[in-house]
């Protein structure tokens, strides 16, 4: 071999050293650094990053699902005391209204007798006669005549003997029982006047008057 080849082999060989020798020092030196994040990485963090995401929207959609319940729960509450309001003001209308009736019908019922008057117990005869004078000796006006008239009239037609069979009411003013007038006189049974006297008795007590009586017999069916 001339010597010219043999430098220029000698030069290619050393160039080749310096190359790998710079090579290696350049690897060395990128081995002692952090390594770059690598794919698997980057999608790691992604997942991580979803999952965080998730369970914030799931605490987001419990509130509202909790925010909804309660509102609902508010609504019924409210629909329930409005018509517990609505009972209460229907209950207290109609107690109004049967306040009222009962009202009418008590100054219906002690509403005075608005008729003719008679001027004195001499217009009657029989059985009748005798009761308005007993009535005036009881202490009514003798206003409350006709009312007592039409009452007994009704019940027994002033017969003293007059019995109902199914109830076992007797007299002229239909004690029921009959020998309740007992406590007036023992003749009861025949006597009108006994029977008189003990009927304005119970009317005097249980009605006040013989019209409160009439009316209350009006109104009912029966005194």
């Amino acid at each position: 071999m001339s010597r010219p080849w043999s430098r220029f082999a000698a030069r290619g060989a050393a160039v080749a050293l310096l190359s790998v020798g710079v090579a290696g020092g350049v690897y060395l030196n990128e081995d002692r650094q952090s390594p770059s994040p690598g794919p698997g990485a980057q999608v790691a963090g992604t997942v991580t990053q979803i999952d965080v995401e998730y369970r914030q929207e799931q605490q987001v959609s419990r509130q509202v699902r909790a925010a909804r319940q309660q509102a609902a729960e508010a609504t019924k509450l409210a629909r329930a005391a409005a018509e517990k309001a609505r009972k209460a003001e229907e209950a207290a209308r109609k107690k109004a209204a049967e306040e009222k009736a009962a009202k009418e019908a008590a100054a219906r019922a002690l509403k005075p007798y608005d008729g003719p008057v008679p001027a004195s117990c001499k217009v009657y005869s029989g059985h009748r006669k005798t009761g308005c004078a007993l009535m005036i000796d009881a202490g009514f006006n003798i206003d409350q005549f006709p009312c007592l008239d039409k009452l007994w009239n009704k019940e027994s037609g002033w017969n003293p003997k007059a019995h109902n069979q199914s109830s076992g009411a007797y007299g002229i003013p239909q004690a029921l029982p009959g020998n309740k007038m007992a406590t007036v006189a023992d003749d009861w049974q025949t006597n009108p006047v006994t029977q008189i006297k003990w009927g304005l008795g119970y009317i005097d007590g249980r009605y006040d008057t013989p019209c409160n009586a009439w009316n209350h017999s009006q109104a009912e069916g029966w005194y």
